[in-house]
């Protein structure tokens, strides 16, 4: 999904200065600052981003069109900071920015911007803080946290059904505990459905470099689809960049290059039109290939040929509503309602993760699969399926 300039007032992002969208607005500072008691008449947010950028198609960009929302709704101003990594590898975050120019609520977005939301929050107690995807400490905090395993497992279901080789993989960003959560989801749904199905998985690194490697990526994906994987999930942020265009790059797998041992049991796709160059590379008896997004509904990235009616490549997104939680805690302090510290969660029971179909992948997922979804959905919901977050 694509930012539109005509969704918000014009919004300057500077790699090493914050700007307000608050002209005149007070600078609050942690001698002065007294706790907030009333709603301002004009609610000020800030908004730190995490690795990637506002437009990385993936999470930073969900958070970003959340707030574009409250703008558009609320009548809210937002201010945004961008972290820029020195040649050591340090992270300027934007947290102590944004109080210190007279942010009512700053949302930190990520679990990188944690240790700077609570190292703001005790500076700054009349202001209220958030972090996207993990728990900060403090009476003005909140975290908004998801349950990525619950929609993790339902494109897993879907990845199951739809590969051909019954082989798939998983290619995260960086290794830590929150995206081994998507990978756990995801491997539980595919091995629902089909037990007997290869799940291969890799990471980009160990570091938040790992959220920008899109070339290593690239590589990654290609080593799965040459051990048969006609399905990869890539969780990893502006590296899942790579994965798209190894995908759009080797639209099929050709049963002359499977791994010994390995053969076509099914061909779910047959009877979708190709476009030209699919059919002049993929002829014989050949397979194809998908890719399946992350954060934001990222289908439209496998319209190689910008013709939805032809097979697309974006088999379905695993769509995290990081807009629903950031527009939703701006509402809640906009409205007055009071303030909850501690940890808000967003799952499927409350649309906070979900699958994406639409019209470049809806020949892709037939009624029949989607019947099923629902039904898994509600086993998730109500418990009768406890999916796995490791």
């Amino acid at each position: 999904m694509k930012s539109s300039s005509r969704l918000a007032p014009l919004l300057l992002t500077l790699p090493l200065a914050l700007v307000s969208l608050a002209p005149g607005a007070a600078a609050q500072t942690p001698a002065t600052q007294t706790p907030v008691t009333q709603t301002p008449a004009v609610l000020k947010i800030g908004l730190a981003l995490d690795s990637g950028g506002k437009n990385d198609r993936s999470f930073n960009q969900s958070a970003w069109e959340g707030a574009q929302r409250a703008t558009r709704e609320l009548g809210v101003k937002v201010s945004l900071f961008e972290p820029v990594t020195d040649a050591k590898g340090v992270s300027t975050r934007g947290a102590d920015s944004l109080a210190k120019a007279g942010a009512n609520l700053v949302i930190g977005v990520g679990f990188a911007n944690k240790d700077s939301v609570e190292a703001a929050a005790k500076l700054y107690p009349g202001a209220k803080f958030a972090v996207v995807d993990d728990l900060p400490t403090g009476d003005n905090t909140v975290g908004l946290r998801f349950r990525e395993q619950e929609g993790s497992f339902l494109v897993g279901y879907i990845a199951a059904q739809s590969s051909s080789t019954g082989v798939v993989g998983f290619v995260g960003g960086q290794d830590v505990p929150i995206i081994h959560k998507f990978q756990a989801g995801y491997a539980a749904g595919v091995k629902f459905v089909c037990p007997k199905c290869k799940v291969l998985s890799s990471y980009t690194g160990t570091t938040p470099a790992a959220w920008n490697d899109p070339a290593k990526a690239a590589k990654l994906a290609a080593a799965m689809q040459a051990q048969g994987a006609d399905v990869i999930f890539a969780a990893a942020g502006g590296s899942g960049a790579g994965v798209v265009r190894q995908v759009n790059s080797v639209q099929c797998l050709k049963a002359g290059n499977l791994p010994a041992g390995l053969k076509f049991s099914k061909d779910p796709f047959a009877s979708l039109p190709r476009s030209g160059a699919y059919k002049a590379a993929c002829k014989g008896d050949t397979r194809p290939t998908f890719f399946i997004g992350v954060d934001s509904n990222q289908n439209y990235l496998g319209d190689d040929d910008s013709n939805p009616a032809t097979l697309n490549h974006g088999l379905t997104s695993m769509v995290k509503r990081v807009d629903n939680a950031v527009y939703s805690i701006i509402r809640d302090v906009q409205k007055g309602k009071p303030w909850r510290k501690g940890d808000q969660s967003f799952g499927l029971q409350n649309d906070g993760v979900s699958y994406a179909i639409d019209g470049y992948n809806r020949a892709l997922i037939p009624k029949e699969l989607e019947d099923n979804l629902k039904k898994v959905q509600n086993l998730i919901v109500y418990g009768t399926v406890k999916v796995p977050t490791q």
